[in-house]
């Protein structure tokens, strides 16, 4: 049986939390899943101090004990996750923030591969298509297999038209999570994904090897890989990737010389 997690960035069990109750409704037509719902407010997640230490030495060395790791692992153990929250002052709630915060190492070096996500946003008015698309992007930072989301607009009260396409919408977003979930292959990289991990690897190869980042990717085997994860790259995206190399090289040449 496959575990999707949900990470919830508001306090109250209301219309976020009703909006991911009737996206668990729809998937659970498919298959049986365990589904599990993580309120960001029920854990202990300290604010991010800024000390790099978790870029330049690895997560292990963060000075801030506390449930960061029983979050990490609650995505490490899922097969699909999904991220949801208010639009709070037109951006993800105060929670989930300091969630990305806490875990821009990933940033750096992403894991998720293989599994599949998606975003849900709910709002009053307007402004949550932007923060639909920067949770989107987050999911791809850290890895994941991203499908489109759902922007719901619950402002209350509600008429049955109004609710009937809000469940219209979340049923959409369920189909495509479920595709990614039994998806059997990684997805090709994007041009531009593939261009950040070329530009990154050889940034990386440049720099003081004491960084974590370095070692990282030299035990992965990231810097002789076409990629994360091994996938057939087309002739026309190994040309690119090749053209990327080359283009981080010059750029890494230039700051030498600027030193």
């Amino acid at each position: 049986m496959k575990k999707i997690t949900a990470f919830i960035g508001s306090a109250r069990k209301k219309t976020t939390y009703q909006a991911i109750q009737e996206f668990e409704k729809n998937l659970k037509q498919y298959d049986e899943f365990n589904f599990e719902y993580v309120f960001l407010s029920e854990y202990n997640l300290e604010f991010c101090l800024g000390c790099k230490l978790c870029f330049d030495k690895g997560e292990e060395f963060c000075p801030l004990k506390d449930d960061r790791n029983v979050l990490l692992e609650k995505m490490e153990h899922s097969d699909g996750v999904i991220f949801a929250t208010p639009n709070y002052a037109f951006q993800v709630s105060a929670r989930m923030k300091n969630f990305f915060d806490r875990f821009a190492y990933i940033f750096h070096r992403p894991r998720f591969f293989g599994k599949t996500f998606t975003a849900i946003v709910t709002q009053g008015i307007f402004g949550g298509y932007d923060i639909l698309k920067y949770l989107e992007g987050m999911g791809e930072n850290f890895g994941f297999n991203v499908t489109k989301g759902s922007c719901l607009s619950t402002l209350e009260p509600m008429t049955e038209l109004q609710q009937k396409k809000l469940k219209q919408k979340i049923k959409k977003s369920s189909v495509k999570f479920y595709n990614g979930l039994i998806r059997p292959t990684l997805s090709e990289p994007s041009f531009f994904r593939l261009m950040l991990f070329r530009m990154t690897r050889t940034s990386l190869q440049s720099i003081d090897v004491r960084y974590f980042d370095y070692f990282y990717y030299k035990d992965k085997g990231w810097f002789e890989s076409d990629y994360y994860y091994e996938t057939a790259l087309g002739p026309i995206k190994k040309f690119a990737g090749c053209f990327f190399d080359f283009i981080g090289r010059k750029m890494v040449n230039i700051n030498k010389e600027k030193r």
